[in-house]
């Protein structure tokens, strides 16, 4: 049983299919799930017209990926479709690890308050993809194309073919740029013939989402060889409409088509939740997953982004996460090159960039799948000896690792950086995604992030001699903290390291390019032409 009804998209034939003419197109974007959804929401809040291509007509089957974490939200929210995601949502930022029985470990996601966006959201993919759509549908520069299958692409020096395949036949299109977000088996990756490599993991686990009413406290649950399900893990946490997602642990020798059967998932939910438990399944998927990355973002005219470029372990809910953040990182910079103010290496930024977090991403979720899978028996000791010690003993806690949760990746050693000469506490160095804080603005409570993000943007504390700066074409417009915005709780001098005639450059993927104690328009232009490659 499903408690979520299926949309279907109509397909149109496009204008240009219709007349036969070949149209050229500033982006074209391959897929329509979470990532490429936001990138076109993303270019067309630059002004960029993009078209999406999907050869399907509906949302994802599935709840699929279900945690969303703050970093994400916040995109999302400057991009004006946060607030349905958040309120359908299930907030959520405690999590608890067991060890057979027992309680070993928790941990809080958000320990310190006064942010926007809450750490944590549990929401099915299917409806996180439907209020995507509902917000591409809104906007004039978003040509959603359904039941569009890429089938060649064709690549010259300052433009790319693509011919896709339609229920009306076959037709060419051009595009100054493609975003390729279509999963991890992207047949964009193969027409361009780019390198896949990583590591595949020897192991199956089983997702049963259902349908109940239960007492659980809205938390993460998971256990390390429960009794009722021995030698292997699980893991709980609830979703919307009272679904709840449990993944079981099966080993490598698990029958992927036997173990999806209705009459063999039950008595494993049963067991779980005791012999009355009244529940419905609503969906079951079993799995096998890899770390791996493609070895560069960018292929000429075309861009890598979300599963597409890299997949992660699902411990730690980075993948969608991590896909937001690439089409973040890239928007900005696509802007600037198309309208010939930025120069095209700037574009290989988004690989130094993304490249990095994706490795991190990798590096955790390995770590994680190691810790959660123990290969032989010395690693299941240790991981055991872990588990026993973290109930008492503090100093072992932070090796509990039942999937440390995304977190943006911070771009320390980008080339986009001006490094600091001056002496900063606290967490916001150049490269880092900005901290949120309570502001006041005009009188009304709000929120510093989104202030930030359409463009360049200078954040002093105290006055400033100008309005805005500029580096050629590129204009930062300056944002005066104790004139523009009041800060009434005094956090975001405290979550910046402020003292009166700070100064930040933000990039407008709000992370920091540059900061200074004193306002000096030189040094800001400098990094300005620096944050651009120029």
């Amino acid at each position: 049983m499903s408690t979520y009804s299926y949309p279907k998209f109509a397909y149109r034939i496009s204008a240009e299919q219709e007349a036969g003419r070949l149209a050229r197109h500033p982006v074209v974007v391959i897929g329509a799930g979470p990532v490429g959804l936001t990138a076109a929401l993303d270019f067309a809040s630059r002004g960029i017209p993009t078209v999406v291509l999907d050869d399907n007509d509906t949302v994802s089957v599935g709840s699929r990926a279900v945690c969303y974490a703050k970093r994400p939200l916040e995109i999302w929210d400057r991009l004006g479709c946060a607030a349905p995601m958040v309120e359908k949502g299930i907030s959520w930022r405690i999590g608890k690890v067991f060890f057979e029985e027992d309680l070993r470990y928790q941990f809080d996601l958000l320990p310190e308050p006064d942010h926007k966006m809450p750490a944590m959201i549990n929401l099915q993919q299917y409806y996180l993809e439907e209020y995507l759509v509902e917000t591409c549908a809104a906007s004039p520069l978003v040509d959603l194309r359904w039941k569009h299958k890429l089938i060649s692409l064709h690549q010259d020096s300052d433009v790319a073919t693509l011919t896709v395949e339609t229920p009306d036949g076959v037709f060419l299109l051009e595009a100054e740029w493609v975003v390729a977000c279509d999963g991890a088996n992207s047949d964009t990756r193969r027409m361009v013939g780019a390198e896949f490599t990583g590591q595949a993991f020897m192991d199956r686990f089983l997702i049963a989402d259902v349908v109940m009413k239960a007492h659980f406290p809205t938390e993460r649950w998971f256990w390390f060889d429960p009794p009722f399900h021995r030698n292997q893990s699980v893991l709980l946490h609830r979703q919307a409409d009272d679904v709840w997602r449990i993944d079981f642990q099966l080993g490598w020798d698990a029958d992927p088509a036997e173990e999806k059967k209705p009459e063999n998932i039950i008595p494993r939910v049963k067991a779980m939740l005791g012999p009355e438990a009244d529940f419905e399944l609503e969906w079951a998927s079993v799995y096998q997953f890899a770390c791996r990355r493609i070895d560069q973002f960018r292929y000429g005219r075309v861009i890598f982004a979300g599963d597409a470029a890299h997949q992660v372990s699902p411990f730690g809910a980075r993948g969608a996460n991590s896909g937001v953040q690439d089409v973040d990182n890239l928007g900005w910079k696509l802007k600037l090159v198309l309208d010939g103010i930025a120069p095209e290496r700037l574009l290989d930024t988004y690989h130094d960039e993304r490249a990095l977090a994706a490795d991190d991403n990798i590096a955790h979720s390995t770590r994680s799948t190691d810790f959660i899978t123990p290969k032989n028996a010395m690693s299941r000791r240790f991981r055991n000896a872990v588990l026993e010690l973290a109930g008492a003993h503090p100093f072992a806690r932070p090796l509990v690792n039942s999937g440390r949760l995304s977190m943006p990746t911070p771009y320390l050693h980008s080339v986009l950086n001006t490094p600091d000469e001056d002496a900063f506490a606290g967490l916001m160095a150049p490269g880092t995604a900005c901290a949120d804080a309570p502001v006041v603005v005009d009188g009304r409570e709000g929120w510093l992030l989104p202030l930030l993000g359409q463009g360049f943007t200078v954040l002093t504390f105290g006055d400033a001699p100008v309005s805005a700066i500029e580096a050629g074409a590129v204009r930062a417009g300056v944002l005066r903290v104790g004139h523009d915005l009041l800060d009434v709780k005094g956090l975001l001098a405290d979550r910046y390291d402020a003292a009166p005639g700070t100064t930040y450059l933000i990039r407008p993927d709000q992370h920091v390019a540059a900061r200074w104690r004193t306002f000096d328009p030189e040094k800001i232009t400098a990094a300005l032409r620096r944050a651009i490659v120029a």
